[in-house]
């Protein structure tokens, strides 16, 4: 087992992000030691710590990490990595409409 700041330096979350992540639900350690408090975490809590930095690179808000740990099955992750795919490019395109527009507006201005 690790403790939270060897857990964290593994996984690239902050301490401080553990310790949300437990408080929310969404990551909790699999053994608080009751006199001090020390948050422990084991090698099936690494696989989800990277799970959720990755979905965080994939701009997941907390809510949806949380619906993919909690209320969908991880069989389900290839679809919904799709859905999101789908929607950062209607993203992507949006900015680029925006973009299209300040650029015309700058014209204008010449």
């Amino acid at each position: 087992m690790y403790r939270i700041g060897e857990f964290a330096e593994m996984t690239g979350l902050t301490k401080e992000t553990l310790r949300y992540y437990a408080q929310i639900g969404l990551l909790l350690p699999v053994f608080v030691e009751p006199r001090n408090k020390y948050s422990y975490y084991d090698n099936n809590s690494f696989l989800l710590a990277r799970l959720l930095v990755y979905l965080r690179r994939f701009d997941f808000s907390i809510q949806e990490m949380l619906t993919v740990v909690h209320d969908r099955s991880l069989d389900e992750l290839e679809e919904i990595l799709k859905e999101k795919k789908v929607a950062l490019r209607q993203r992507i395109a949006d900015t680029e409409a925006i973009i299209s527009e300040i650029d015309g507006f700058l014209e204008m201005e010449e």
